[in-house]
């Protein structure tokens, strides 16, 4: 966890939905919803990886549903907005190559049924869930600006308000903070693939002048250091440029580097595993402490042991920005074993798309943020 100074800089990067590693989590998070949506009690651990014109499908997967896993992926990457047939990672074009068994029988031992007494955690492993009072949607503003930045460019080129910007795309925001408190923005960068002889500086002007005062709102000033496309062009991008490959922005995901990440990645994942669901419940827990005033920070972790429906351990901190004692005695008024945060937060529909690009964590609709 960042230790607050008297005064430092933290930055944070966001990516486009159109990012190689985010068309794959993009892929495996709606493989897991077509599962969900016919068989709530699938078993889903579902990875993708994308290159030129392939795509490998692999993971264990047990259900009662019929899904057509090629039709799943062709339509994932037509919304990630690859459908121009003359490259060579296109909707229509690309080879998909599924590797997919049932989960070990070993492990569907250990978790059991779906009773809150009796179903354990699907692995073992530690979670974290992070709040701060600094935005109204009590994230780290490094990140929400950065996710803002992302959102607004694919928002510019799916309405063909900008049309000569293409899906891959990469945001980062530098954030000055002076104690707990984040008084101005110091940096944006912003790398946007392009068509093929987009002039740079009318892509420089577009991002300063255009794209970051409706992006960053209030944050938005004249002091502000931009940087566009440093590498030079960047006509060539997404899978066909670059491999993807599910679960490498965990920090994307989560909370831009303001906080602790145990490690485990979200998409692909059903909520029987708790890298999943338990980080999604630290995270609505921490929301919690916040919102009825007992600390202004605060940070969980959970850990949990293969099998086994009680956690470990729970932690907590407050940063000093609160009382310790009091937000534990919170903490210890929630149920953390793994049915009974599916129950609580209704996680056994096909959600999880909807979680994929621009953060798990911020989105007023997702239950844990509520």
């Amino acid at each position: 966890m960042v230790q607050f100074e008297q005064s430092f800089v933290l930055s944070s990067e966001s990516v486009t939905e159109g990012h190689p590693d985010k068309v794959c989590d993009y892929i495996s998070d709606s493989t897991l919803d077509a599962y969900i949506a016919q068989d709530k009690h699938c078993r889903v651990a579902c990875e993708a990886l994308c290159k030129g014109g392939i795509v490998v499908l692999a993971g264990e997967i047990t259900s009662k549903a019929s899904t057509d896993h090629e039709a799943i992926v062709r339509q994932a990457i037509r919304e990630c907005g690859y459908d121009d047939n003359s490259q060579p990672f296109s909707a229509d074009n690309v080879k998909i190559i599924p590797l997919i068994t049932q989960q070990a029988h070993e492990i569907a031992t250990a978790v059991g049924s779906t009773s809150a007494e009796s179903q354990g955690a699907g692995d073992q492993g530690i979670m974290f869930g992070y709040a701060t009072d600094e935005t109204p949607e009590l994230m780290p503003l490094p990140i929400l600006l950065a996710h803002r930045l992302a959102r607004t460019l694919a928002e510019d080129r799916k309405s063909g308000r900008e049309p000569w910007l293409r899906p891959d795309g990469k945001t980062q925001v530098s954030v000055v903070y002076q104690e707990d408190h984040p008084p101005r923005v110091a940096t944006v960068l912003v790398s946007t693939q392009h068509a093929q002889g987009e002039d740079q500086g009318d892509i420089k002007d577009y991002v300063v002048s255009n794209l970051a005062p409706r992006a960053l709102g209030k944050w938005h000033s004249l002091e502000i250091e931009f940087v566009v496309n440093p590498s030079g062009s960047f006509e060539i991008g997404g899978p066909t440029a670059d491999c993807g490959v599910t679960g490498r922005k965990i920090i994307v995901d989560t909370y831009g580097g303001a906080a602790h990440h145990g490690g485990g990645s979200f998409s692909g994942k059903d909520p029987s595993k708790v890298d999943r669901s338990a980080a999604y419940f630290c995270r609505y827990v921490a929301r919690q402490l916040i919102v009825n005033g007992i600390a202004r920070r605060a940070e969980l972790q959970v850990a949990y042991a293969i099998g086994r429906s009680k956690p470990v351990s729970i932690q907590v901190n407050t940063f000093g920005t609160g009382d310790r004692r009091a937000a534990e005695d919170d903490v210890g008024t929630f149920d953390f074993r793994p049915a009974a945060i599916i129950e609580r937060l209704d996680l056994l529909r096909p959600i999880y798309r909807l979680t994929t690009n621009y953060g798990h964590f911020g989105k007023p609709d997702l239950p844990w943020e509520q």
